[in-house]
């Protein structure tokens, strides 16, 4: 890296800096609440404190009840015991998917499917939405789980899970309605009782908390079978002593998110224009992948006709600026992305992931394109 310029973090979908606040919040539970809460003692009793606390404050973000949330150690795990949980104790054996869902969702119905269950992918158009009645005409009366994304992790695109959710039962009251929102918390208004869904998944690390902390919001009566057995708590859901500086960090993380929110959109969406139009000077071929009017103002997934995406990535990276191909979530996997695969960008076209958080500054932007102009000259 060229230490002459400056460090502009635009991956912010991949991982976000923890909140100063986070990080206060978390110390003080590893130095002073730092009992078991599982404790009968005053050490005990005073983490089980911190522990509803940051429940009651994730409710609070979600518009839910704090009997109703669980903590996990991130979305991977809590998308987890939402589809494989529902799906195994149920007697339908028929699991709808979106095409597009992130690996952890998708990568465990095609395993289940594996294990005799039959899968659907229901593909998007191509700007990555899903349509509501094809994902009706793919249900069935015995449907085990229905899961669909709120916010691609590497389009951005926006789906109409609420609205999904109430088709869905109309066809198959008794199928799990799953939604991985761990893209929008933050960054869209978010309340689980707006429709009819069962679960919900989040993470802390995208929203200024910390990494390895996350939570399932499960509907009251909705079921599911634990991946793990032990000691029984989170009324045996996740059962293992809680990670309580993660699951402080983590209601911290919500609640600051939560109240910058009305800001926040504006900022982002101000972010998303400036780079896009920047962007069109630059290299005028570029386009973006979706169309940004279906698409969450925090991520922008740009294709760069021609351009091999790793390349330009690690130009950028040389000259401070850090951005995502695609998706970090495979692990530096060399495989064409499923989900620009399902959208119908061309292979010879190269993917950037430009996300930002709300530190993000109109300046960082313009930095940014700069950085982008002489990365393509090097190329």
């Amino acid at each position: 890296m060229n230490t002459g310029e400056l460090s502009i973090y635009l991956d912010n979908a991949a991982t976000t800096r923890v909140d100063d606040a986070v990080v206060e919040a978390m110390v003080t539970v590893m130095r002073e609440d730092f009992g078991n809460p599982s404790s009968a003692h005053r050490l005990g009793i005073a983490a089980a404190r911190r522990l509803e606390e940051a429940r009651a404050e994730l409710a609070r973000a979600l518009g839910a009840e704090a009997r109703d949330v669980y903590f996990t150690s991130g979305g991977t795990e809590a998308n987890t015991i939402a589809v494989r949980g529902v799906a195994e104790r149920s007697r339908g054996r028929h699991l709808v998917v979106s095409a597009i869902e992130h690996p952890s969702v998708l990568d465990l119905a095609r395993r289940l499917g594996e294990q005799g269950f039959e899968v659907t992918e229901v593909a998007p158009d191509a700007n990555g939405v899903i349509d509501v009645e094809a994902l009706e005409r793919a249900v069935r009366p015995e449907t085990a789980v229905v899961t669909l994304m709120m916010v691609s992790n590497e389009l951005g695109t926006v789906q109409p899970v609420f609205e999904a959710a109430r088709r869905v039962k109309q066809v198959a009251p008794r199928a799990h309605f799953h939604v991985d929102a761990v893209q929008a918390l933050g960054k869209l208004p978010l309340r689980v009782g707006a429709g009819p869904i069962d679960s919900l998944a989040v993470s802390a690390h995208k929203i200024h908390g910390p990494k390895g902390a996350g939570a399932l919001w499960l509907r009251r009566g909705a079921a599911v079978t634990p991946l793990a057995v032990g000691g029984g708590q989170e009324q045996g859901v996740r059962p293992g002593t809680q990670g309580m500086p993660g699951i402080v960090g983590l209601g911290r993380a919500a609640t600051l998110a939560v109240a910058a929110l009305p800001g926040a959109r504006e900022h982002l969406t101000a972010l998303r224009e400036r780079l896009l139009a920047g962007v069109g000077r630059v290299m005028p071929t570029v386009r973006p992948t979706v169309d940004p009017a279906n698409a969450a103002p925090h991520i922008v997934s740009l294709g760069f006709p021609g351009v091999a995406a790793e390349p330009l990535l690690h130009a950028l990276e040389a000259h401070g600026v850090y951005v995502s191909a695609g998706s970090a979530c495979a692990a530096r996997d060399k495989r064409p992305s499923h989900v620009l695969r399902a959208v119908g960008v061309p292979d010879d076209v190269g993917v950037l992931r430009f996300s930002f958080s709300r530190h993000t500054t109109a300046a960082e932007i313009d930095q940014a394109l700069a950085a982008l102009t002489q990365a393509l000259r090097d190329l």
